[in-house]
């Protein structure tokens, strides 16, 4: 079971003037600035010994003290339920997220996540927000599969979430698409939102918004559909998604971006034996928040993404029969 943490800091001079959550996310950089500000408005933080709000402005030279209380257990449960890991190190663990896996509990979706099940695999989590639960740095929609990067503990999760915000996270995806694009390699850049009509959508029509950076290669082409690789240099919601489709490309079974897209030929099939957006977050190079050096993870093809890919590449002779 992990302690409760007793911190104490002086303020320094040049800290006059600062907001008392401000200088103490700088001086305890382990722990996020609305972790901060929810120890202070639980009284956890003292100034010359006398509770103190966020807003307090320092004169400097004052004796902050700040209670990090030891984690409680995590709302959800544990769940033994099966999930792939790629790598695990007392830092964090990357999973290979399986197709209908919900990433976090949430409206729908009490239990059965990827959450539920890592608390029950992962043995030493040392907390994140004041609770024992797995940090998630980022998600992946229910039907994607892959890699996905979990922290351990709030130091952990500081720092990746560092990483993919300042785009040190290489992150490759593999996608089934409608038709075959013309150009064989193309860099979609965009501002980003949420579709004005349709809020479960986002666009990159948008006049004002995120910016958003996708770029894909052709891997293979095949009769109504191609097999592309994705780079992802921004991690917005539905990104890839979004982009293929506006331009011209939606995902197969892509019911939200692509389900005015009929499909054409071996495609047909490739679909029936899918079920699911045809989406593979395949590899992920990121650097380690202890060491530094670079992790390099790859999770395989699931087996509907395999057996959609022989679908199209097996194509019929003009009998009507398959080679062989």
């Amino acid at each position: 079971m992990v302690a409760p943490d007793a911190r104490e800091h002086r303020a320094p001079p040049e800290a006059r003037g600062e907001r008392l959550d401000q200088f103490l996310s700088r001086a305890f950089t382990d722990l996020t600035r609305s972790r901060i500000q929810g120890l202070i408005e639980a009284g956890h933080a003292q100034v010359d010994g006398k509770p103190a709000k966020a807003s307090l402005r320092l004169k400097g030279g004052e004796l902050l003290s700040l209670l990090v209380p030891a984690p409680v257990p995590a709302i959800p449960v544990a769940e033994e339920l099966p999930v792939t890991v790629l790598h695990e190190d007392r830092d964090l663990v990357v999973v290979d997220k399986a197709a209908g896996m919900v990433v976090h509990p949430g409206a729908g979706h009490a239990s059965g996540t990827l959450v539920n099940a890592l608390l029950h695999r992962v043995k030493d989590l040392a907390g994140v927000g004041g609770e024992l639960r797995p940090g998630i740095v980022h998600r992946l929609d229910k039907d994607t599969t892959g890699c996905l990067v979990v922290a351990k503990h709030e130091k952990a999760l500081v720092a990746l979430q560092k990483a993919f915000k300042t785009r040190a996270v290489e992150k490759t995806y593999l996608a089934l698409v409608h038709g075959v694009p013309k150009a064989a390699e193309a860099r979609i850049e965009t501002l980003y939102g949420r579709h004005p009509v349709n809020r479960q959508r986002f666009t990159g029509k948008v006049k004002e918004g995120k910016p958003a950076i996708t770029v894909y290669r052709v891997l293979e082409s095949f009769e109504g559909a191609a097999l592309v690789e994705v780079d992802l240099l921004t991690g917005r919601t539905h990104q890839i998604r979004a982009h293929l489709s506006e331009a011209g490309h939606p995902l197969l079974c892509d019911a939200l971006y692509g389900a005015g897209r009929k499909a054409k030929g071996r495609a047909v099939e490739a679909q029936e034996v899918l079920g699911r957006q045809a989406l593979h977050a395949w590899k992920l190079a990121f650097p380690h928040p202890r060491t530094g050096k670079v992790l390099h993870v790859e999770a395989p093809l699931p087996a509907d993404f395999e057996a959609a890919l022989k679908l199209l590449r097996d194509v019929p002779s003009p009998s009507g029969r398959g080679p062989g």
